[in-house]
């Protein structure tokens, strides 16, 4: 007799519920939420940094342009040129200038962002051995005509001898009671010399026009040109220090000077100008001027 097998029966599934696992957000996604994040408040502190810059360009600049920055670049500038102005508004802003700027109208300038003053210039005199600015002896008169305290500079090459930079200077430049001392204007580096020669003729230049003028000159330079070859082996000199970072608004202890920017809109000159802010209030710096 044929036996049947016995049917199978289904096994009974687990009583226990069936726990659908928790769907976990995939790494790359957390960063790029992160980084998402991260430059929300970025911009937000940024516009919190600068709200008096934006508060003033959106409500009371007039908005003008120059033929060298778009619509947007002046905007940028003008929002960080009122914002470096207003935290120092205890200080006295300038301005410098050259044959660049071509034909200045010195009777229209009197303030840029239409409410910070302008109370001093720097006048580019000399370039090199041989090379005297076009429009100095303008220029020179015009800014003491129209009461502005006034300092001239000279464009240092380093390929050419130190001396005779310094004597081309002289001879251009009368420096009188009142004005600011002379100034050593270096940005470059040498093509066919050290660094230590350089230094050995800034120092020529700075002796000679220190002897002939009774005062110690001014040292302009860009901050990275200033902390990489100067700062040590010229610290008894002052300086005058260029740093354009949007994000850099204070100028520091050291720095005589600070030309925060070179994108200026000052009325009366055509172009693009640069502004100085002086590290002090008026007394200090007519105590800082030639006496005699």
């Amino acid at each position: 007799m044929k036996r049947i097998p016995p049917k199978k029966t289904p096994s009974k599934k687990s009583a226990r519920p069936n726990r659908k696992k928790g769907k976990t957000i995939p790494y790359s996604k957390m960063v790029f939420f992160g980084l998402g994040l991260l430059l929300v408040l970025f911009l937000l502190g940024t516009l919190y940094h600068y709200r008096n810059g934006l508060l003033y360009y959106f409500g009371f600049s007039n908005g003008t342009s120059t033929t060298e920055l778009s619509p947007e670049e002046r905007k940028i500038q003008d929002i960080r040129i009122f914002e470096v102005l207003s935290r120092h508004d205890t200080k006295l802003v300038g301005f410098d200038v050259s044959e660049y700027q071509g034909k200045i109208e010195w009777d229209k300038i009197n303030k840029i962002e239409d409410e910070f003053p302008l109370s001093f210039v720097f006048i580019r005199a000399t370039a090199g051995n041989d090379r005297p600015d076009s429009r100095f002896e303008e220029n020179w008169k015009k800014a003491k005509e129209h009461f502005f305290i006034r300092g001239a500079y000279h464009y240092y090459r380093p390929n050419e001898n130190s001396i005779e930079q310094a004597e081309h200077f002289i001879k251009t430049v009368d420096l009188r009671k009142g004005d600011l001392p002379p100034v050593l204007d270096i940005e470059k580096l040498p093509k066919n010399q050290s660094i230590d020669s350089l230094k050995v003729g800034l120092r020529r230049w700075l002796k000679r026009v220190e002897k002939h003028y009774k005062v110690k000159p001014i040292i302009y330079s860009g901050e990275s040109y200033y902390t990489d070859f100067l700062k040590d082996e010229f610290e008894d000199y002052p300086f005058w220090i260029a740093n354009y970072n949007f994000f850099v608004d204070s100028m520091k202890k050291d720095w005589l000077f600070w030309q925060f920017t070179e994108k200026a809109q000052i009325y009366g000159i055509k172009g693009l100008v640069d502004v100085n802010v002086f590290n002090g209030n008026k007394e200090d710096l007519k105590a800082l001027t030639l006496k005699k």
